[in-house]
């Protein structure tokens, strides 16, 4: 028997756009059924919101969550339909941030429907807590962890500010109150890093989110998680998950308030021989942070690859 040598990864929040999920919806009868039932689930029409929108809808934290999941879902079973992705292949799945509940279920850990209610439940928790605080985040380019961990400090002034997403050498993400995102601009940018305010809805993996992580947890409490069959990446560590499902739960609590160790994953499989990197639907974000880590990473689409096949045919 051959090593299994794919590593899926799976897209977070940002990545939505109008249209997504189409290549999947267009050429796979799973990936339909999956979308339906997930507006059956849900109890709106979730299919018709990813391909028409409209994207200030789609973009919100409640519908871009379980929209985002279910399009990775159907992604993934479109794939393998068309021979891209072989199940036997597959090393390990990684998620980004909300992407992370899309691996936990490619892995066995729940079933479609609990993911969907997990993660639009997620979703609404976020939002909520989002609004409650004025917040943001600011993506600073050229600055390692301790420059990023002073300018935090420096900047906060009794704000929040804090790392949250560790994507790539040289991109890190803070996230905070506005007058805190505001300051570490300018600090930022005199400093010599470009720094860019992003348009979410809140300060995402920092401890204004507290609120939401405990709406997670009573959430999480009366859900039943099998161990993992394949290698799923917990964010919070940037290790792989135990077969604890207790402990998963936990950390995927702590996830939303602790910030995201992509790069720590990633940095250690970018520079193993052989592997097959796939990326599933939404867009390609996650090719782009790779090419950070590793600029001779080549990371396939599956959006890319169900359109190509579709014109052939």
């Amino acid at each position: 028997m051959s090593t299994p040598t794919t590593i899926i990864l799976c897209p977070g929040q940002g990545a939505q756009s109008i249209g997504m999920g189409k290549e999947a919806f267009d050429a796979s009868p799973r990936a339909r059924e999956l979308l339906s039932a997930a507006g059956r689930v849900l109890g709106f029409d979730l299919a018709g919101l990813c391909l028409s929108g409209p994207i200030e809808k789609l973009g919100q934290t409640d519908m871009a969550q379980p929209a985002l999941f279910a399009v990775g879902v159907a992604s993934f079973h479109a794939a393998v339909e068309a021979g891209f992705i072989r199940p036997t292949d597959i090393r390990a799945v990684v998620g980004l941030s909300l992407g992370e509940y899309t691996a936990l279920h490619l892995a066995g850990v729940f079933d479609f429907e609990t993911g969907l209610q997990l993660v639009a439940a997620r979703g609404r928790a976020m939002q909520d807590a989002a609004v409650a605080t004025p917040s943001g985040m600011v993506a600073i380019m050229g600055a390692d962890e301790a420059a990023i961990d002073k300018l935090c400090a420096d900047c906060a002034a009794g704000d929040v500010l804090v790392p949250a997403n560790f994507n790539a050498p040289g991109q890190i993400v803070v996230s905070g109150e506005i007058g805190a995102c505001g300051r570490v601009v300018t600090a930022a940018e005199a400093a010599g890093f470009k720094a860019v305010a992003l348009q979410v809805a809140g300060a995402f993996h920092s401890p204004l989110m507290q609120p939401g992580a405990d709406r997670m947890k009573a959430e999480l409490a009366g859900v039943t998680f099998s161990p993992p069959r394949l290698v799923v990446y917990s964010n919070v560590t940037g290790q792989p998950h135990g077969s604890d499902t207790e402990e998963i739960k936990h950390l995927l609590v702590a996830q939303i308030v602790k910030p995201v160790r992509w790069e720590q994953t990633m940095v250690p499989l970018a520079g193993e021989a052989g592997l097959k990197f796939v990326e599933l639907s939404p867009g390609r974000t996650l090719a782009g942070l790779a090419k950070r880590v590793n600029r001779r990473l080549v990371v396939e689409g599956v959006s890319e690859k169900l359109s190509a096949a579709s014109s052939l045919s």
